[in-house]
């Protein structure tokens, strides 16, 4: 899996570098390239290992057990000897569980259930590192169009800077409209550095999202994509797919398992085993006179703890406890996630209606300059009318990209919040 994601890594990011990446492809190569989701996935991989720990204590265990022993004198019996004074002794055992209490069959279920909460984790943190990629991407093209608005208000006040110039020139204009729209060129060029510094800081944020150490190109606009969704298919969704409500699930059934191993010393203890010995009176313990050379048995056997002041019967109680307290907590979860999706789907909805009043906004402006620029050629209007003009369309162009990077934000946090902003397997 290491190689498959490096793999991964060098298509997306250095594989076609004369083309640029669009923000699923993005989603697609931070999320095989960052190295903050590989302690998770040893988690997951971890849980795997527990699952056959936990089975592994289901069957028999074999242990060896070698010794010697050397007594002061020899073992005499009616004044004739009786044993030796060098022993050695070799016995395996075979040891067998036949009944727990359920603790066995319950370590089992509960290792099974962390793997899929451990499997929940990595998906949660899948989400959120999407919905980031995905905020970052949104960041980059807002920026960039930012940018090609400030780029183009510059052009159009120097533009009017030329025609001010002109009229100047042939005594039709004072020399004040000249540098009142100088002024104005002046803080639009500042407005622009600064857009080109904010497209050069998410182009950073988001090659660092992608673990990328070589400058990448990507590829997009903002665009308006409707809802289709409503509101009750978005709620069904996240109550069935939102990895952290799943998480908290897999955490109530974990305890629950807890619990059952918690009461498991209150039910007898059933349990078989087998013994093979080989003793004598040197190492090879090939048996001698007074020792036989090899012997076995079996043996069966209940152990019930009866009484312990109450110590076991309490420590069920607190497991149960725990079990009710995180049903509690689940259930206050799937509350926050009702809330949240509603949000979410409330904020889509107003940056939709804020961009269509931004783009009647950008109409209206751009009348409005056109008209500016009519009544200042005809020497009925003001300089300070064109300049306010060109202000106010920047102004409303800046709006309608900022509602429809907002609307973009909006619908990609919605997704998330329903758990089902991973990319789909194609």
């Amino acid at each position: 899996m290491r190689w498959f994601g490096m793999i991964l890594v060098v298509v997306f990011l250095w594989g076609t570098p004369a083309m640029g990446m669009d923000m699923e492809a993005a989603v697609q190569a931070g999320l095989a390239a960052h190295p903050s989701l590989a302690a998770l996935k040893r988690a997951v991989e971890g849980a795997e290992l527990g699952i056959r720990a936990a089975q592994g204590a289901l069957g028999p265990s074999v242990s060896v057990d070698y010794g010697y022993t050397r007594l002061d004198e020899v073992p005499t019996l009616l004044g004739m000897p009786a044993g030796t004074r060098d022993n050695w002794q070799m016995r395996l055992r075979v040891e067998q569980p036949l009944f727990t209490g359920f603790a066995l069959l319950s370590a089992v279920e509960r290792a099974k259930i962390q793997r899929e909460e451990a499997a929940a984790r990595l998906e949660d943190a899948r989400e959120r590192f999407a919905l980031g990629i995905r905020e970052a991407f949104l960041g980059l093209l807002q920026a960039r169009a930012v940018q090609r608005a400030a780029a183009e208000s510059v052009e159009r006040l120097r533009a009017h800077v030329r025609r001010n110039q002109a009229y100047y020139e042939t005594g039709l204009r004072p020399k004040l409209d000249v540098l009142q729209a100088q002024v104005d060129v002046a803080k639009a060029e500042h407005q622009l550095v600064a857009a080109e510094n904010a497209v050069a800081i998410a182009q950073t944020r988001l090659e660092t999202l992608l673990a990328s150490k070589v400058p990448l190109q990507f590829e997009g606009e903002l665009d308006f994509r409707p809802l289709t969704r409503s509101m009750e298919e978005c709620l069904e969704t996240a109550h069935r797919k939102r990895p952290d409500v799943r998480v908290a699930a897999f955490a109530v059934d974990v305890a629950r398992q807890e619990a059952r191993i918690a009461a498991a010393p209150l039910y007898p203890q059933v349990q078989a085993a087998l013994d093979y010995l080989r003793s004598g009176d040197d190492p090879s313990v090939s048996g001698d006179v007074y020792h036989a050379p090899s012997q076995w048995q079996i043996q069966a056997g209940v152990h019930w703890k009866l009484f312990d002041w109450g110590q076991t019967y309490f420590s069920a109680r607190q497991a149960d406890s725990r079990v009710d307290r995180l049903l509690q907590e689940y259930e206050a979860l799937r509350l926050e996630v009702t809330y949240e999706v509603r949000q979410r789907y409330l904020q889509v909805g107003e940056a939709a209606k804020r961009l269509v009043a931004a783009k009647e906004g950008v109409v209206a402006a751009k009348e409005s300059l056109r008209m500016a620029q009519a009544r200042y050629e005809a020497q009925v209007g003001t300089n300070t009318d064109v300049l306010d003009a060109q202000t106010a369309l920047t102004e409303a162009e800046t709006r309608v990209i900022q509602a429809l990077a907002d609307h973009g934000v909006a619908v990609a946090r919605l997704v998330a919040a329903m758990g089902d902003g991973l990319p789909h397997a194609p």
